[in-house]
């Protein structure tokens, strides 16, 4: 389910989050499923305990996850719901972009043709 780039910049408990992330858009994780637990997850990628549970506790505030006192954590109802509107709030990030290639003489059908390689799934998250 994770796994762990050590030479990555991110820090691990950003990689957890972000995949957990790619894993419910895609459909991948359905809302209601169980997570590992820290202690297994810690065993299975050969990290720390603690950042596995700085990882939890940043999805649990962005309300992908919940605990059960004794049962473990597991992804939030409206987990996907919940991604794809931040999603939907980074299109001025977008536009910024778009400027800025606009003003690097990049072409339009250049551009377009990237977006359409993205949405035919010729690049992965």
């Amino acid at each position: 389910m994770f796994m762990i780039d050590p030479l990555s910049r991110t820090a691990i408990y950003e990689q957890l989050v972000e995949q957990l992330e790619t894993l419910i858009l895609k459909g991948a994780v359905q809302q209601g499923e169980q997570l590992p637990s820290v202690r297994t997850l810690s065993i299975k990628l050969s990290v720390n305990p603690n950042t596995i549970q700085k990882a939890y506790n940043e999805m649990d505030s962005r309300g992908l996850i919940y605990s059960v006192p004794g049962k473990g954590c597991f992804v939030s109802m409206d987990a996907k719901e919940r991604l794809i509107e931040s999603t939907r709030e980074k299109l001025p990030m977008l536009d910024s972009l778009l400027a800025r290639l606009k003003l690097g003489r990049i072409p339009k059908l250049t551009v377009i043709e990237h977006v359409e390689m993205v949405y035919q799934g010729g690049v992965s998250v």
